[in-house]
């Protein structure tokens, strides 16, 4: 068992930022102020440039000016901190004798946006993150002091295109983030070392990037490194059809040394092939994605599928505007043992909201079907109530959890039902500054997971967030 406790340094910044936090920000001159989001190096903290603006406490760290003439020249300072308690009464439903768990998960990031002038900027953010009483501690969980995120970018906006390049330590996400996130949902953040290439002009963006995912590791502060032995490199074209809808397809290069999978090891070269297609009109939305991969694990032939969509319509003019939603996903599995392929699906840097906090669901071998019901009673607060069903694509491969780990014992035993978990998940905005959220989950497991010593599960999630 970790014994720690939150150190003293993490209260004194909860005690000081919280005030700050209850501020109003809703103040009829503050309409443009930018909003505060998750990847807090998307803030544009230029406007202010208006003493006007500056009416928040702290405001004058948001924008510091560097030169007296160029208001394009500044530095703003920024900090995030999230607490989250979970408990969960069957860690991978048990299998494997873990047990009953419970802890506090906090994560601590401060940030520097300097802009030197209206084409380049430098962004560093510093992050650490702690497991405080959690038996098992994974790779996702904990890092002590580190360096998140540092990258250059050169910007360059004209008449008819804006080109963007950043070189360095970053994160990126796409879509709906099914498989490729900046992973929110666990204690570390996924980074990456890249270069990155984005041209936009009209409805069309066209996106680069190549790039060694970051290696965690804490045996001391200040110790993660690119990852030489995973490599993650695409080429993306995006276009603008009928107004807002968006058309996106990708050609992405997945590779790492030593893959292990049930029936395939070795060097992983592992070719995507990635389209989707997302909008909404008349209160209609969707977003669909398929996603093909081919390659090879060691001797073996990769050929493996994935997708999923998330249709919804939503009463607008309706009290509490309800949004009843049908969310459908799949992927393959291998379907035989020795036959020379290696049928995976392989979710590469998923995220964890898009099943559940929980991380019972892995996007491996599964048939999905998940309807929701989402409500807003009263300004700033959203609540959602679904119920997940799930089915193997084969039995031949296993029953898979997040990342994409499989259930052991679960291979080639029992049949394709899985089980089925019911959802609730609160989100309120308090203030600009503070949100909360709270979600559980129960799972009720099928035939293969029972015969493989798993049982029902249930998870517990209560959440803070404050950013500054």
């Amino acid at each position: 068992m970790n014994s720690q406790t939150p150190s003293h340094q993490y209260v004194w910044a909860l005690a000081l930022l919280w005030p700050l936090g209850l501020s109003s920000g809703y103040a009829a001159d503050q309409v443009e102020r930018p909003a505060l989001k998750t990847n807090r190096w998307q803030e544009d903290w230029s406007v202010l440039q208006n003493p006007s603006l500056r009416t928040e406490p702290l405001d004058d760290l948001k924008y510091i000016p560097l030169s007296a003439d160029d208001p394009q020249r500044y530095i703003s300072l920024g900090a995030t901190l999230r607490e989250r308690f979970e408990l969960n009464d069957a860690n991978g439903f048990g299998v494997g004798n873990l047990s009953r768990d419970s802890w506090l998960i906090q994560r601590f990031q401060v940030h520097a946006d300097v802009h030197l002038n209206e084409h380049w900027r430098v962004f560093t953010e510093l992050e650490d993150a702690r497991a405080f009483d959690k038996t098992s501690v994974g790779g996702a969980d904990q890092n002590h002091l580190d360096l998140r995120l540092a990258f250059a970018e050169y910007i360059d906006h004209r008449a008819n295109y804006t080109f963007k390049t950043r070189v360095g330590r970053q994160d990126f996400a796409f879509d709906l983030q099914r498989f490729i996130s900046s992973r929110d949902g666990p204690n570390i953040r996924q980074s990456f070392d890249a270069v990155w290439a984005d041209w936009e002009t009209g409805t069309w963006r066209v996106i680069g990037l190549a790039s060694h995912p970051v290696q965690y590791l804490d045996n001391r502060k200040f110790d993660d490194k690119s990852n030489s032995d995973l490599g993650f490199h695409m080429l993306r074209v995006e276009r603008l059809v009928s107004g807002k809808n968006e058309l996106s397809g990708y050609y992405a290069l997945f590779q790492k040394r030593e893959a292990n999978y049930l029936d395939a090891q070795g060097d992983e070269t592992r070719h995507i092939y990635d389209v989707r297609v997302a909008g909404s009109s008349s209160g209609y939305d969707w977003d669909v994605e398929a996603m093909a991969q081919n390659g090879s694990v060691g001797s073996k032939d990769i050929r493996a599928w994935g997708g999923g969509s998330r249709v919804g319509y939503t009463w607008q003019h309706i009290q509490w505007t309800p949004r009843v939603g049908l969310q459908l996903d799949a992927a393959s599995g291998d379907a035989r043992r020795g036959d020379g392929k290696l049928g995976t699906f392989n979710p590469l840097f998923p995220n964890g909201y898009y099943f559940s906090l929980a991380g019972y669901t892995g996007y491996s071998n599964l048939i999905h079907v998940k309807p929701s019901l989402t409500v807003k009673p009263i300004s700033g607060l959203s609540i959602q109530t679904a119920v997940g069903l799930l089915w193997r694509q084969t039995t031949e491969d296993a029953v898979y959890t997040q990342p994409n780990l499989p259930v052991a014992g679960t291979a080639g035993q029992g049949g394709r039902w899985t089980g089925y978990y019911d959802q609730l998940r609160m989100d309120y905005a308090l203030t600009r500054n503070l949100s909360g959220a709270i979600e559980a989950v129960h799972y009720e497991v099928g035939e293969a997971l029972r015969n493989a010593g798993g049982d029902n599960s249930n998870y517990l999630g209560v959440e803070l967030k404050f950013l500054w």
